[in-house]
């Protein structure tokens, strides 16, 4: 007799619960859509570069000379090689996400320098804000401390384009 009122109760607080759950789950699914991720910051094929001084790239110390500078495939985006032209001396170095002020007008290299040492400090992307971070070394953070930073910009162009 009283059994009724509670089952017919307890299927409409169930049906409730599961409507609430369906329109969260709505409103969860829409709100990941409208919302766009941010891209992996990523430089698409080999970047190429003449570095006209002798610098650094995460912890390789590296000659001036004609570069290229590339993403490793399966590294998540956070690992990047650096090689000479003539494929004799190679590094690779950790990134992650960064994003310029403004979009870029052509590919480029931009060096911290303390002194008369230069560090890999970010790579970016023609016409793309989104770009990488060269994590720093240990030595160019003991470097940092003891001089006053400046940056260098060189410019780099996609092997294989015109001009190169």
């Amino acid at each position: 007799m009283f059994s009724e009122p509670i089952e017919t109760a307890r299927a409409s607080y169930n049906w409730k619960r599961g409507r609430q759950l369906l329109l969260s789950l709505i409103a969860l699914s829409f709100a990941l859509t409208i919302h766009p991720s941010k891209a992996h910051a990523q430089i698409i094929g080999n970047l190429e570069a003449n570095i006209p001084f002798q610098f650094h790239a995460g912890d390789a110390k590296l000659p001036a000379g004609k570069y290229f500078i590339h993403a490793l495939n399966n590294s998540d985006l956070s690992m990047m090689e650096i090689t000479s032209a003539d494929g004799s001396i190679s590094a690779l170095f950790e990134v992650h996400n960064t994003e310029a002020n403004s979009a870029p007008a052509k590919s480029e290299l931009i060096f911290n320098k303390y002194g008369n040492r230069y560090f890999l400090a970010k790579l970016f992307d023609e016409a793309n804000p989104d770009g990488s971070t060269v994590d720093e070394s240990h030595y160019e953070k003991t470097v940092s401390q003891a001089n006053v930073e400046a940056q260098t910009h060189v410019p780099a162009l996609h092997h294989g384009q015109p001009g190169n």
